[in-house]
């Protein structure tokens, strides 16, 4: 006979958190957001920590290079999509590596012999204005000068006029050579008013540049996310059919994180993916799985290599995977068990596997709940789509402005190796809706509201971190009578002039 359970899968909605002692030193400001990305050993370090649990969906109406940057700078990690061609998903990655690094290597170079022309449409192609005049027109090659924006002006000089005519050359730069620490870098940027620094070797090549505006970036986002080389970390998704292409030049690209991307996780075709990574990229990028419900799904993906396994199916604003299939369960009971089953797993085998909950989240608090129940980290689609940094079009409708939304299992998307199974290289059927979503502004101040409403949250349930929330937390289920006893009622509210009685 099939196998039932005896609880109802629940939301997030039907549960609240009951407060616990907090001392004095008890404080929002004090709060650690910090966590853990990928598994490690007991005892050891992740080689991925986040300074906050948030990273963004793996979807066309979420995740570009754009959105990368700007959740980096906040701490997080954005799955770019793969629903793309290979190419375009790999150059998101590399505009990603670029845009922030203490020393950037220059990808916007080009000969003295070139024109005018050819700058406008090497600044139009890599969206920088600093362009390094080299011999040879690569990285690599001898300094000749540099040309930035303020070297020509358009309106008044021909298209045709070479670079050597109006570059600022060689021996009118300030430069640095090529063993200079960060902080001496900093100070000449400073001490003689620069926005860029070039690196040379002891042959006069370009190494490196260093960019005012990066300091200025770090000093404003304290939590950003970098590599070793003080790039922004970035992620990628990847699918079950043409990753034996896709992973090599993603990796080649910088790319710090994989996640596959599917419907469903309890498949070989995931085991397969997760054997590859493993096995020609020795441990070189880390790669999660997903998606799971249950105990016995985490189980397969953990035993198969993944770093992280994400949890959830069905409970995404823009997924109709419930009511075309009905595949899936309630948010807050798959991360519960999901969650159990981890920490049966690290007791067992003495590693932690982070889990990642994608979906059912509606409200800030939501997230406090996911993260109290067990989730490290939350994939959010809807949330990020509606910000500025979002790579879909602002448009007013009705009065109000909105950003469109679509999922991956619309029509629109048409990601059919999202849904593959083995069968026609096709979207059989719909599994996601095209839709709006309010506009709500940038980034930075969103996510910075909706953290401090975490934090708060930690603070009255007396705890300082996510894994002591994890283990103190205290949480009781809420009857339907007890949800409206949760919010404005029996009174008439003055902004909408509407009865709230229900």
């Amino acid at each position: 006979m099939a196998h039932y359970f005896e609880e109802p899968a629940r939301t997030f909605s039907e549960y609240l958190l009951i407060p616990g002692y907090s001392d004095k030193n008890c404080r929002v400001e004090n709060v650690d957001l910090r966590t853990p990305v990928t598994r490690y050993k007991k005892g050891e370090e992740p080689l991925i920590r986040m300074n906050i649990p948030l990273v963004s969906a793996i979807m066309q109406s979420v995740s570009d290079d754009k959105m990368a940057v700007a959740l980096a700078k906040e701490g997080g990690i954005s799955f770019i999509f793969q629903s793309q061609a290979i190419e375009e998903q790999v150059q998101m990655i590399r505009r990603v590596k670029s845009h922030k690094a203490g020393f950037v290597r220059s990808d916007s170079n080009i000969r003295p012999d070139q024109t005018l022309k050819d700058i406008l449409e090497l600044k139009k192609k890599s969206g920088h204005s600093t362009v390094a005049v080299t011999d040879d027109g690569t990285p690599q090659g001898r300094v000749l000068g540099i040309v930035t924006s303020r070297d020509y002006r358009v309106s008044s000089m021909y298209l045709s006029e070479k670079v050597s005519t109006f570059m600022t050359p060689f021996e009118k730069l300030i430069y640095a050579k090529e063993g200079i620490s960060l902080s001496e870098a900093n100070d000449m940027l400073w001490d003689h008013k620069l926005n860029a620094l070039p690196i040379v070797d002891e042959n006069m090549r370009l190494t490196h540049f260093v960019f005012r505006k990066d300091y200025d970036s770090h000093k404003a986002n304290p939590n950003e996310l970098l590599d070793g080389d003080k790039r922004y970390m970035v992620g990628a998704g990847v699918n079950t059919k043409d990753y034996k292409e896709r992973v090599p030049l993603l990796v080649e690209a910088g790319v710090d994180i994989l996640c596959i991307d599917s419907s469903e996780g309890y498949t070989e075709w995931q085991k397969d993916v997760l054997s590859f990574v493993k096995n020609e990229f020795e441990g070189k990028v880390k790669i999660g799985a997903g998606y799971e419900v249950d105990k016995e799904g985490f189980r397969f993906l953990a035993d198969s290599g993944a770093d992280f396994v994400k949890v959830g199916i069905g409970g995404g604003s823009i997924c109709i995977t419930r009511e075309t299939k009905g595949i899936g369960r309630g948010q807050a009971s798959a991360v519960i068990e999901v969650a159990n089953e981890r920490e049966a797993y690290l007791k067992e085998k003495g590693i932690y596997v982070p889990i990642c909950s994608d979906g059912g989240i509606v409200y800030d608090y939501h997230m406090a709940l996911a993260l109290a129940m067990g989730a490290d980290f939350l994939m959010l689609g809807r949330y990020f789509a509606r910000f500025d940094e979002s790579p879909t079009a602002k448009l007013n409708v009705s009065g109000n402005y909105v950003k469109e939304y679509w999922g991956e299992g619309s029509n629109r998307a048409r990601n059919w190796q999202r849904y593959d199974m083995g069968g026609d290289e096709k979207l059989n059927f719909e599994e996601g809706v095209d839709s709006y979503v309010p506009y709500a502004g940038p980034l930075k101040d969103n996510v910075s509201l909706t953290l401090n409403k975490v934090k708060s949250t930690m603070v009255n349930c007396g705890v300082l971190n996510i894994s002591d929330f994890q283990k103190n937390a205290k949480i009781t289920p809420v009857s339907a009578t007890s949800i409206v006893e949760g919010g404005a009622h029996d009174v008439i509210l003055k902004e909408t002039g509407g009865s709230n009685i229900r």
